[in-house]
């Protein structure tokens, strides 16, 4: 009989351990993104004054400055970014490409432009950045103004905006550096 409640308490014992929740493997630093695509139809009014870029411990940060109220966005993985208005294609460093459009024209309501950047294939320096490869402009036109992104490869990504300073906001992508 002791035989058969050590069994039993055995068996009791490993189909409890059996139940228990698996622990997920924890994604790199915690990040919990994913690649597919991110949008936001925010409608403001506001236009690009710059684009800039930044280095952080687990992701490679893209912002679009914007004069004046958030703006909506879309942004997401292509096969190739093309040329606002044209079609064109942009030449992209990388092993992939994100396309970002951003819901503000690049000129004011006279036609003056609010961003005009001096290398259209080089926004920004990104070198020894641990993801990008490259930013591009893609034009504005109709109201949205078009970059292109070439990363390292299908990373996670997340976008979003964020107000100030003062009246101004910002849209930000945030691509990581690993899965």
């Amino acid at each position: 009989m002791r035989r058969f409640l050590v069994l039993l308490a055995s068996v009791a014992a490993c189909l409890g351990l059996s139940t228990l929740p698996v622990a997920a493997t924890p994604s790199y630093c915690g990040l919990t993104w994913g690649s597919q695509e991110k949008s936001s139809a925010a409608n403001g009014s506001g236009t690009v004054g710059n684009v800039r870029a930044g280095r952080h411990d687990c992701f490679d940060r893209l912002v679009v400055d914007i004069a004046g109220p958030a703006t909506g966005y879309w942004v997401a993985y292509t096969d190739q970014v093309t040329q606002d208005g044209s079609g064109y294609p942009v030449p992209l460093r990388g092993g992939a490409f994100l396309r970002v459009t951003v819901n503000a024209p690049a000129y004011d309501h006279a036609g003056n432009s609010t961003y005009a950047p001096g290398q259209r294939t080089e926004l920004v320096d990104v070198a020894g950045y641990q993801t990008f490869r490259q930013a591009s402009w893609a034009g504005s036109f109709e109201g949205q103004s078009g970059l292109g992104l070439g990363v390292r490869a299908r990373l996670p990504f997340r976008a979003f905006t964020v107000d100030g300073p003062g009246a101004g906001s910002r849209v930000v992508i945030d691509v990581a550096h690993y899965w």
